[in-house]
């Protein structure tokens, strides 16, 4: 059944006589602020309207009528994303899942935890923290990005170059497909056999298959303190070759971060950090091996540092300054949005093959006469190059987007993905098609049919355009 607009223009009312009280957004403000995430430049519009519902019933509730009526669902975290994933489209209904924000269980003994998709990361990590566990999926927006958001894109984060992305902790899910159909996937146990990896499957999905309304996440024990190394480097292809050389060092860091001397000074201008003028490249690697094997860990990549060229490197004998160095790299994107429209990019290559995509982003900075500001998770091949772009700035910005586009194409040709952990949204369509292949792509087509027969759950982004 397709909408009409006497449909849309009644949509908040039916959904008003449809839900327990102040569960629909009619305040202008506030419905404005649910239309797009942070991706610059991703188109959007405002939604036709906007819930907010407390439970999984209620959600199935709102995908039901949506089904029926052919309204577009768009699922909505923090609305921290870089891809346009949660952008809102024409006559759609935006379910935000801020209400629902609790923790709703920590098992000590069975290490994991059943929360809430509106549960804020640092949130959960601080819960578990009190219990002696860790959640280890550590994004740079943490401090605001919620677990559904995080299960949404898989997203990694800082120390995902030992421990891994959001999926390796994902246990089990309780979401909504585009019938309205409440389905539980996955499982509490240490292992199993039983059947497809569906929860897996949703995972990554970015709102396509479903609407994630309570997840299980596998927890661990608390790990040793963390030894810091700094190294500085005169560009981005030497500290690429210090990536290298801690890559065939065997040694495996809880995290291997760079940073420009471009996102440094920005850090800088807003905090007065200091670190606007300690190099051009900085490699921030941490190790966590219990006791003196930790030690050890951290002098063999400060090695690999000096052994590749570093201009200076140093073991941090003191947690404060490390901990304010890792801090730094947290405030890099929100410190470059201070100086105009940040576009970010999100590719990610086969370690070996870090310095050759540094040499290239290089080379295509001096080739395109703009600055490519540098920052990655150099530890597992994921590159977060950014284009700081004047606001309001029109063609800027689409000579940006095409910057980019030849970095998407780069990573491909080097064996690497369109997105390491922002996913794919409306900014990456092009380069997944490439990536895919029509194959692959028709597979992926075919899931989101089985899942989302009336096809509502946030049409028109990641595969589901036709070519």
């Amino acid at each position: 059944m397709s909408t009409t607009t006497s449909d849309l223009t009644d949509l908040a009312g039916l959904l008003a006589a449809l839900l327990p009280a102040g569960r629909v957004v009619t305040d202008p403000v506030r419905l404005a602020s649910f239309a797009h995430d942070e991706a610059a430049g991703a188109p959007y519009v405002l939604p036709a309207a906007a819930v907010e519902p407390r439970d999984t019933a209620e959600v199935a509730a709102v995908v039901a009528f949506c089904a029926e009526r052919g309204v577009p669902v768009v699922a909505r975290g923090a609305g921290t994303g870089l891809s346009g994933g949660a952008n809102a489209m024409a006559g759609c209904v935006v379910v935000s899942f801020a209400a629902m924000n609790r923790i709703l269980r920590i098992d000590a003994d069975e290490r994991l935890a059943v929360v809430q998709p509106g549960v804020v990361n640092d949130d959960l990590r601080a819960a578990c923290a009190a219990e002696g566990l860790w959640y280890p999926p550590d994004p740079a927006s943490a401090p605001w990005s919620t677990i559904g958001g995080n299960v949404a894109t898989n997203a990694g984060g800082l120390c995902c170059v030992k421990y891994g992305v959001t999926r390796d902790y994902v246990l089990g899910l309780e979401a909504v497909t585009g019938r309205g159909e409440v389905v539980r996937l996955g499982r509490r146990t240490a292992k199993s056999s039983a059947g497809y990896e569906l929860a897996g499957l949703l995972v990554g999905s970015e709102g396509t298959l479903g609407l994630v309304t309570e997840i299980t996440v596998r927890l661990r024990g608390q790990r040793a303190p963390e030894h810091t190394v700094v190294g500085s480097f005169h560009d981005l292809p030497a500290a690429g070759r210090a990536v290298a050389r801690v890559v065939a060092s065997g040694v495996v860091p809880s995290a291997l971060e760079l940073v420009d001397r471009y996102c440094l000074r920005a850090v800088d201008e807003w905090k007065n950090t200091g670190l606007g003028e300690t190099g051009n490249v900085l490699l921030l690697a941490r190790c966590d091996a219990p006791g003196e094997a930790g030690v050890q860990e951290a002098d063999t990549v400060l090695s690999c540092f000096r052994a590749a060229g570093a201009t200076w490197s140093a073991r941090s004998e003191d947690q404060t300054e490390a901990d304010a160095l890792f801090a730094a790299r947290r405030l890099v994107y929100p410190a470059l949005e201070r100086q105009g429209l940040v576009l970010s990019e999100d590719i990610c290559v086969p370690r070996t093959l870090v310095p050759e995509m540094l040499a290239r982003l290089e080379a295509t900075g001096r080739e395109q006469n703009v600055r490519i500001a540098g920052l990655a998770h150099a530890g597992d091949g994921n590159l977060h190059p950014m284009i700081v772009v004047p606001r309001g700035d029109d063609r800027e910005l689409a000579r940006g987007r095409e910057v980019f586009e030849t970095i998407v194409e780069e990573a491909v040709a080097l064996g690497g993905t369109v997105t390491g952990e922002h996913g794919v949204g409306l900014l990456k369509m092009r380069g997944l098609v490439s990536e895919l292949g029509p194959g692959v792509l028709d597979l992926h087509r075919g899931i989101k049919r089985v899942w989302d027969p009336a096809g509502i759950l946030n049409p028109g982004k990641v595969f589901t355009a036709q070519p």
